[in-house]
């Protein structure tokens, strides 16, 4: 509501165009999304050189794939394994991916969120549904102006085979953030 008044008094005072912010939000929600990061997850689990290039340099491969800018400067690509799961947090704000994610999920933005997953992460990533074994460590990485994290999750298994479009419907904003795992739909 705070968000909807806001607009409301600045589109009154003529400082910004409800059809330009509609533009805004549409591109990010629609046209980029998830869908860029999800590319990116799914050309990593089937291209080891890019996924090699990806975790020692991410900003370069990125931006050779035109997701730079607006946010997604300065990346770091963490990958999920079997010993350690990612997770990502900003704790000052919610810096955040936005050419590799679209717009930050309302939780992200949230006081609750951005405290407790730093002290309780594993309480958190339970309630988000995602339970890790007991050897599993999570690592909580803080995004900040200057770096931001997309988290690689693991390719789920019976995965195997599946093209690279396949692979991306498989991978969630979340799962991108951490909060979520992909798996092969049934």
């Amino acid at each position: 509501m705070r968000v909807k008044a806001l607009e409301t008094v600045l589109t009154q005072k003529g400082l910004i165009d409800p059809a330009a912010l509609d533009e805004i939000i549409d591109t990010y929600q629609n046209r980029i999304g998830p869908a860029n990061g999800a590319r990116v997850v799914a050309r990593a689990w089937s291209d080891p050189e890019f996924k090699a290039a990806l975790l020692a340099d991410a900003d370069p491969v990125l931006a050779g794939l035109g997701y730079y800018g607006r946010q997604g400067e300065h990346m770091v690509v963490v990958e999920n394994t079997p010993e350690q799961h990612n997770m990502v947090v900003c704790t000052l704000c919610s810096c955040y991916p936005w050419p590799l994610l679209g717009i930050p999920p309302g939780w992200y933005k949230s006081d609750a969120y951005r405290s407790r997953a730093v002290r309780e992460p594993r309480r958190v990533l339970a309630e988000f549904g995602v339970i890790l074994p007991e050897g599993t460590s999570v690592r909580v990485w803080d995004s900040t102006a200057e770096v931001r994290y997309l988290v690689l999750p693991m390719r789920p298994k019976g995965s195997e085979g599946l093209s690279e479009d396949a692979l991306a419907a498989l991978v969630s904003r979340d799962s991108m953030i951490g909060t979520d795992i992909p798996e092969v739909p049934r």
